[in-house]
């Protein structure tokens, strides 16, 4: 029997932009030709781990772990702990960052030359910059390389249960 209910769908939902591999080169050597290593070691963080950018800039030097290759992330979003895995290709370069920000008496992964952790806003100013420099006409936000590496595993084949750890989404 008809209920004479009508369910309003609202506008249709628009996936977001996903750069391209290209972009990403193009993008990635803009930041390695700055030779500023702090920023090449963040843009890796966000390419290879899937953080947020909230998440990221609390990330404390004693939340890697090398052996296995993995950050511990401490009241991401919606207050939830979880562990991000990283590439083995990244640990000498996130080492050596590391042992470098110990020497200066650093708590957190990436922090200013005043000792303060970096921002959200800063980040996003940092990722702007290299956006323009690499003449890229959509911008590279963090969440923006979130979805790229998501996306790009996916393409590989990834299955979803693998990749949800890096995403921080409960399963489906």
């Amino acid at each position: 029997k008809d209920l004479n209910i009508v369910v309003d769908a609202g506008s249709p939902k628009k996936l977001p932009y996903v750069p391209t591999e290209e972009e990403i080169a193009k993008y990635y050597s803009a930041v390695w030709k700055s030779r500023n290593m702090q920023h090449v070691v963040l843009i890796k963080t966000l390419l290879y781990t899937g953080v947020r950018v909230t998440e990221l800039i609390h990330i404390k030097l004693t939340d890697i772990d090398f052996d296995r290759c993995q950050i511990r992330i401490n009241q991401g979003k919606g207050k939830k702990d979880r562990i991000v895995p990283f590439p083995n290709s990244f640990r000498e370069i996130l080492a050596i960052h590391v042992d470098n920000s110990k020497s200066k008496k650093q708590e957190y992964l990436f922090e200013s030359t005043w000792k303060k952790q970096y921002t959200d806003r800063g980040v996003r100013k940092i990722l702007a910059k290299y956006t323009q420099e690499a003449g890229i006409e959509h911008s590279i936000s963090p969440h923006k390389l979130r979805h790229f590496l998501f996306t790009w595993m996916k393409k590989q084949g990834v299955d979803d249960a693998l990749i949800q750890p890096y995403s921080g989404h409960d399963s489906r």
